[in-house]
């Protein structure tokens, strides 16, 4: 029998969804390969589980999520979390340095109707997670190996260096280094392709941290490249705002 895939959303905007739909010609390959038994992106059909692969996009911030992630995990062979929201919370993680109750009176005509936790957290803060895919969105190659390796059995080649490594091997010139635009290419996990330096901008880190960055030399050069106190703040305050703030107040 073809071993089954679901797709799981929580609390996102569905783009890593998207980007499993925009594998276009590789998907429908996959299709032949595996059963794709709950996918509510692309099909109303459900199939009851176990899985024996899922994959989970977006965050937990409702109890109902909590008790769904277990769930979900429960019926899973292999777990892997797609995107910045699955992975480190996502921007909705913004709230929990702040205070929801104020949030909620601001943005509902009715309040008292919303049950969120106080926290927006990622899978791996409810269960265990077997393999993280990051990025906002995902990028679609490296989706595309990981489903592929897990169906012959290897290890996903997920790398754990920066996107300065993708840059030099790719040969593309440092944008920093030639022109003084602010990159967070050197504390930012690799796995996007370079892309936004490939196009004359600076990364602005949707991939998260790498396992060891330096901030202590990276903020400096930011301020160097004219970036204001509140500028870099809000350069790390976006999609993986709590993994690059735990970095911050470790250093």
């Amino acid at each position: 029998m073809r071993p089954t895939l679901a797709v799981w959303k929580f609390a996102s905007c569905d783009g890593c969804q998207l980007t499993v739909l925009d594998c276009e010609d590789e998907l429908l390959t996959l299709a032949e390969q595996v059963k794709i038994a709950t996918f509510a992106e692309a099909s109303s059909a459900v199939v009851a589980g176990p899985y024996d692969v899922s994959l989970v996009e977006g965050s937990i911030t409702t109890p109902v999520d909590e008790r769904r992630i277990r769930e979900i995990r429960e019926q899973s062979g292999v777990l892997v979390a797609i995107g910045a929201c699955a992975t480190a919370g996502g921007i909705q993680a913004l709230r929990n340095f702040a205070d929801v109750a104020e949030y909620t009176s601001v943005v509902y005509a009715h309040p008292e109707y919303i049950h969120t936790l106080a926290t927006s957290t990622p899978a791996s803060a409810h269960v265990t997670v077997d393999y993280e895919l990051r990025g906002c969105p995902i990028d679609r190659r490296q989706l595309l190996d990981t489903l592929a390796a897990l169906l012959v059995g290897r290890k996903p080649r997920l790398p754990a260096a920066t996107v300065c490594t993708e840059c030099k091997r790719s040969g593309v010139t440092c944008v920093t280094v030639a022109e003084g635009i602010p990159c967070l290419g050197p504390v930012t996990h690799a796995g996007c392709g370079a892309l936004c330096p490939r196009h004359h901008r600076g990364c602005y880190g949707c991939f998260g941290p790498m396992a060891t960055p330096n901030m202590g030399a990276m903020i400096p050069l930011l301020h160097r490249d004219g970036m204001s106190g509140g500028d870099v703040d809000r350069v790390f305050d976006t999609f993986n705002v709590t993994q690059f703030s735990a970095e911050r107040d470790a250093r």
